[in-house]
C-alpha cells in the first residue's frame, strides 16, 4: 500500500473515532489497554526478521490506535468543565427545590459576534470577563448566549454589564441545542437579563481585535444598506443572503419556499458560496495575469471575504474547504486532492471535535466538496453532449455532484426531501454567480455613488427576480417536498452504498476509456 493511502486511512480512522466518540465513551484505562495491545501487535507483526511478518495486521493495529485517539479526543470535550458551568451546577446543588428564586449574578464583558435577530428578540454572544455574585468575584474568559428583546439593538464590541440567572442550555424537540452552542464555545445561557453599557479594561491585543472587527462589521453594514437602497425587497435581502449570509430580512414565506425547493444552502456562507466568489476573482485576474498569480489573488479574495463576514468559525471552515477546491482546480481534476480534504477536515475536527456531528455547515461543506471531487468525474460523461456556454455544463456537473453527496444530511437535519430540488438547482445555480457579481458591483457602486448603485441595481434585481420567481413557482405544488426523516444509521448506510456505487461506476468509466483508446 502506498504511503499516501496509509496516511489517508490514518486520518479517516481518527475521524471515524471522533464520530464514534460522539455516541459512546470509554474509560482512560480501557483506552490504555487497547493502545498497549495495539502497540504489541505492531511490534510482533511488523518485525522484518519475524516469521509472523504481516503488514496488514500491523496496519490494522495502527489504525485502531488512531480510532481510539479519536474517541478519546471527543471524550475530552465531555469531561471539560468551565467556571460558569461549575457555578450553575453548584447553584443547582445549593438551592432548595422549593425555592423558586435562584441566584442572580452580574457579568461584565462585551459582545464577541454580531447579534442575531429572530422575530421580536435578539441573540447575543457575550464574552464574559468577570462574574460577581454578592461578595463572590471571579475573572472569566467564557462565552454566554444572551436572549433579549429586539430593542434597544446592540452591536459587536459593545461593553456591557448584564444581570440575570445563568442556566445550562436546554435541548428542545429533536434538536441538540447544547451541542449546537458548544461547537461555538458557548456552554451557558441567560434569558432576558438586565443590560446596561459600561466601560471595561481590556488588553491591548483584545482592543486591537475588537477595533478591527468593529470597522469590518461597520463596512459590512454599510454594504448591506447600499444593497437595500439600490435594490427593492425581497431581492435585496436575497442578494445580502448569497453574498454575506444575512437572513434576517428575508420574509418567512420566501424562506419556506427555499426550504421546499431544497435551495436554502445558497443563503448560507458555505464552501460553495465562497468558492464562487474566489472563482469569479480568479476568472477576472486570468484576463490579466497567468494562472498561478490568479490563484493567489483568489486565495486573497477568500481571506478578505472571510474577514468581511466576521471570521466566525463556520465561515473559516467554509473558507478552508473553498481553498481546497481552488487548489484542486489549479492542480487539475486528475490529481487526487483526497488527502488534502481529509487532512483539513481532521485538523478542524482535532481543534473542535463537536463540529463533526453537530455542525451542519461543516458537514455540508465537507460532503459537498467530496462530491465535487469524486462524483463529478464519474457523472461528467453523461453531460458530454450538453453545450458549455458560460460554463453551463460544468455548473450542471457541480450541482448534481454536490446534491448527491449532501442529500442524506439534508434529509436527516430538515426531515424532508424536496422532489424538485435537482431541477430547481439546475435552473438557478448557473445564475448565482451572475447574481453575486451584479450584487457585489451594485453594493460597491452604491457606497461610492448612490445613483450609480441604483442604476446597476436594476440588473441585479432582474436576475434575482428570475431566481426568486423560479423558486416560488416550484414551491407551490403540494408534492414539491415530502416529509421524510432518517437517523444516523440511515445516513451511514446511504453513504456506504453510494461509495460502493461510485467505485463500480468509476471502474466502468475507466474500462470504457480504455476501450476507446484501443479502438
Amino acid at each position: 500500500m502506498h504511503k499516501s493511502q496509509i496516511f489517508f486511512f490514518i486520518l479517516l480512522s481518527f475521524i471515524l473515532g471522533v464520530f464514534a466518540g460522539s455516541f459512546f465513551s470509554i474509560s482512560k484505562n480501557t483506552a490504555l489497554i487497547i493502545a498497549i495491545t495495539c502497540a504489541l501487535l505492531i511490534a510482533v507483526f511488523y518485525r522484518r526478521e519475524s516469521r509472523l511478518l504481516n503488514p496488514r495486521f500491523a496496519l490494522a493495529a495502527f489504525l485502531t490506535l488512531f480510532f481510539i485517539a479519536g474517541v478519546m479526543r471527543f471524550n475530552t470535550v465531555n469531561t471539560q468543565t468551565h467556571n460558569l458551568q461549575k457555578f450553575v451546577e453548584a447553584q443547582e446543588n445549593v438551592i432548595d427545590p422549593q425555592n423558586k428564586h435562584p441566584i442572580r449574578v452580574t457579568l461584565y464583558g462585551y459582545l464577541s459576534s454580531e447579534p442575531e435577530t429572530s422575530g421580536d428578540k435578539q441573540r447575543l454572544v457575550f464574552f464574559a470577563k468577570q462574574l460577581q455574585a454578592g461578595s463572590y468575584v471571579i475573572d472569566l474568559k467564557e462565552k454566554v448566549m444572551l436572549t433579549t428583546q429586539m430593542y434597544p439593538q446592540y452591536k459587536y464590541g459593545d461593553e456591557l454589564k448584564v444581570y440575570g440567572q445563568i442556566k445550562k442550555p436546554e435541548n428542545f424537540s429533536e434538536f441538540d441545542y447544547a451541542a449546537y452552542l458548544a461547537k461555538e464555545g458557548v456552554f451557558t445561557t441567560m434569558f432576558y437579563p438586565e443590560i446596561e453599557p459600561v466601560g471595561l479594561k481590556i488588553s491591548f491585543i483584545e482592543g486591537v481585535k475588537v477595533g478591527l472587527f468593529k470597522k469590518v462589521f461597520a463596512l459590512k453594514g454599510a454594504f448591506e444598506n447600499s444593497i437595500s437602497r439600490s435594490v427593492s425587497e425581497p431581492n435585496a435581502a436575497f442578494i445580502n443572503g448569497i453574498l454575506l449570509g444575512s437572513r434576517s430580512q428575508i420574509p418567512d414565506t420566501l424562506q419556506d419556499a427555499f426550504a421546499r425547493t431544497g435551495t436554502t444552502h445558497i443563503l448560507a456562507i458555505s464552501g460553495y458560496n465562497i468558492t464562487i466568489i474566489a472563482v469569479i476573482v480568479s476568472w477576472l485576474f486570468l484576463l490579466f495575469f497567468r494562472r498561478p498569480t490568479a490563484f493567489w489573488f483568489s486565495v486573497a479574495a477568500v481571506v478578505l471575504f472571510t474577514i468581511l463576514t466576521g471570521a466566525q468559525a463556520s465561515v473559516v471552515r467554509a473558507a478552508i474547504m473553498a481553498t481546497i477546491v481552488l487548489l484542486a482546480r489549479r492542480e487539475g481534476r486528475l490529481s487526487d486532492p483526497r488527502n488534502a480534504i481529509v487532512l483539513a477536515g481532521a485538523a478542524m475536527i482535532l481543534f473542535n471535535p463537536i463540529i463533526l456531528r453537530h455542525d451542519v455547515g461543516f458537514q455540508l461543506s465537507f460532503m459537498a466538496t467530496l462530491g465535487l471531487i469524486y462524483v463529478s468525474p464519474v457523472i461528467e460523461r453523461y453531460f458530454q453532449k450538453m453545450p458549455n456556454f458560460f460554463e453551463l455544463r460544468e455548473t450542471m456537473i457541480m450541482t448534481v455532484s454536490a446534491q448527491i453527496f449532501v442529500l442524506p444530511l439534508l434529509i436527516y437535519y430538515f426531515k424532508n426531501i424536496s422532489l424538485v430540488s435537482v431541477p430547481v438547482n439546475l435552473l438557478i445555480l448557473p445564475l448565482v454567480p451572475v447574481s453575486m457579481i451584479f450584487g457585489f458591483i451594485t453594493g460597491l457602486a452604491g457606497l461610492a455613488v448612490p445613483f450609480l448603485g441604483q442604476s446597476l441595481g436594476y440588473f441585479a434585481w432582474l436576475i434575482t427576480s428570475v431566481q426568486i420567481g423560479i423558486i416560488n413557482i416550484f414551491a407551490k405544488p403540494v408534492w414539491a417536498s415530502v416529509t421524510f426523516g432518517i437517523g444516523w444509521p440511515g445516513v451511514i448506510i446511504f453513504y456506504a452504498l453510494l461509495i460502493l456505487l461510485l467505485v463500480r461506476l468509476g471502474k466502468t468509466t475507466i474500462d470504457k476509456r480504455s476501450d476507446e483508446r484501443i479502438l
